[in-house]
């Protein structure tokens, strides 16, 4: 369960396992967006209102480079986007 205005778990990781090869333009556009005002909800919103899962999801996505560890992953094994 996600928190207010924030991308569920189960949504982001069924977009970063989708290969970019078979998503459409619309899917990349959504999928930006939605990542990018994930993003800003995530920065917004103080730690001590944030659900177990949330945090949990921020902690495993949050790194200098904003990519996330399921993109690492799918870039990794070759069905990513590894710009």
């Amino acid at each position: 369960m996600s928190d207010t205005g924030r991308q569920s778990l189960t949504d982001k990781a069924g977009a970063a396992l989708k290969p970019d090869s078979e998503k459409s333009t619309t899917e990349h556009m959504g999928d930006k967006m939605k990542g990018t005002s994930d993003s800003m909800a995530s920065a917004l919103q103080p730690q001590s209102e944030k659900s177990g899962t949330q945090k949990l999801g921020d902690a495993t996505s949050s790194n200098s480079t904003n990519e996330s560890m399921l993109d690492k992953a799918k870039n990794a094994m070759g069905m990513g986007n590894s710009s």
